[in-house]
C-alpha cells in the first residue's frame, strides 16, 4: 500500500459530520510529519468514495480556494453534512473534530 493508499483509506473512515486535520491523516497513514503530502495527495484524488473535503487544516481552515474546483465548494459541502462554519469560515474543532 502506498503513502496515498493510506491516506484515502484513513479519510474514508472520518464519519459524516466531522472533519480531520491534515495531520491526523498523516499520523493515521503512517507518518505524522507528513501533512503537506496528505494536501497534495487530497489535491490530486479523483476518488469520489474519498471525502476530502472533510480534511481541514490544524485551525479548522479550509483547503485554498479552487481545490475542489468551484470556489467554496469545500464550505458548501461541508454545509451539507450539519457543519456548521464560524464567522471567519473555519470549523470549531471543539465539536466537529473527528477523533478515531
Amino acid at each position: 500500500m502506498t503513502f496515498y493508499d493510506a491516506v484515502y483509506d484513513a479519510v474514508r473512515h472520518i464519519p459524516k459530520g466531522k472533519v480531520a486535520t491534515y495531520g491526523q491523516i498523516a499520523a493515521l497513514a503512517g507518518s505524522p510529519r507528513a501533512s503537506r503530502v496528505v494536501g497534495g495527495a487530497l489535491c490530486r484524488c479523483k476518488d469520489p468514495t474519498v471525502p476530502c473535503h472533510r480534511v481541514v487544516n490544524r485551525l479548522g481552515g479550509m483547503a485554498p480556494q479552487g481545490a475542489f474546483g468551484l470556489p467554496g465548494e469545500q464550505e458548501r459541502r461541508l454545509l451539507a453534512e450539519g457543519i456548521a462554519l464560524r464567522k471567519d469560515a473555519t470549523v470549531d474543532l471543539s465539536i466537529y473534530l473527528w477523533n478515531p
